[in-house]
């Protein structure tokens, strides 16, 4: 996992535009749950640019979304004691992915996945050869990067702190574009940093997830989101990881949810935001 991308100041407004939306919580909740690849809205500019034909844009994005990551989100957020804020991405990550570094310090660029994706999840070409990055960037990356760069320093400015949880899924058996897929699949993953992810927010998720089957650490995805004006410079921003194995919660690749484990899941994620708020 990367941190994101530019520098900006704090805001003490929410913030929204067509591809993201941050939703308020309590005043004084340092919470921010993060939902980036819930989405599967392309626009129409974007999808003329796509290599693939319609039938297999819907297999990609049935491997590629964390299928129903946003309702477990809004769910959790409802549930809460102190209501979290909620950043949620409202476009597919096949227009830009919010997580990438947007050059070439992005170790996925090696599979054509970096901030602006050109291969799918099965190395196939999903945009041309000489496709420029640029416009999409500049369109959706750095706006979603300054917003959510906003979003932490105004949960600083009210709280003293703030607590990043990204909430992804991954599925049960590896993907080819994956460059760990060898690494166990908990039905948990919990994702780390040395300095943003406390022994204490950690061992906060290896207990209320504890209901939810084996919890494993930084595999077979690694690390957590932190906008880069933050990221290894303020420890008082947490951060961590929860990737959740997609068998645990839904029919694969891209099928309904599992009401009985999405309800499960829900209330981890619930326990774990009460146990980090104020």
């Amino acid at each position: 996992m990367s941190p994101t991308a530019p520098n900006s100041g704090p805001t003490s407004s929410p913030t929204s535009s067509p591809s993201f939306e941050l939703l308020p919580g309590a005043v004084d909740s340092p919470v921010i749950l993060h939902v980036p690849h819930s989405a599967r809205e392309i626009p129409a500019d974007v999808r003329a640019d796509l290599l693939l034909d319609d039938p297999a844009l819907e297999r990609e994005l049935d491997h590629i979304t964390d299928s129903h990551t946003a309702r477990i989100a809004a769910e959790a957020a409802r549930a809460c004691a102190v209501t979290p804020w909620l950043f949620v991405n409202r476009l597919s990550r096949l227009v830009v992915d919010p997580e990438r570094f947007p050059d070439e310090r992005e170790e996925m660029l090696a599979v054509g996945m970096g901030a602006v994706y050109t291969r799918t999840t099965h190395h196939a070409d999903l945009r041309p050869a000489d496709h420029d990055p640029e416009p999409l960037i500049d369109r959706y990356f750095r706006p979603y990067a300054r917003a959510m760069t906003d979003a932490v320093a105004d949960r600083l400015a009210a709280t003293g702190r703030a607590v990043v949880i990204d909430l992804h899924s991954y599925p049960t058996a590896p993907l080819p574009y994956e460059l760990h897929g060898t690494d166990p699949r908990p039905a948990v993953c919990l994702g780390t940093d040395t300095l943003h992810t406390l022994p204490t927010l950690l061992s906060a998720a290896r207990e209320a997830f504890s209901g939810c089957g084996e919890i494993g650490l930084d595999s077979p995805f690694i690390g957590t989101y932190v906008p880069l004006e933050f990221y290894g410079k303020e420890p008082a921003v947490g951060a961590l990881m929860v990737e959740i194995r997609r068998d645990t919660y839904m029919t694969e690749p891209g099928g309904p949810p599992d009401g009985p484990g999405v309800a499960r899941l829900v209330s981890a994620l619930t326990t774990l935001v009460n146990a980090v708020s104020p």
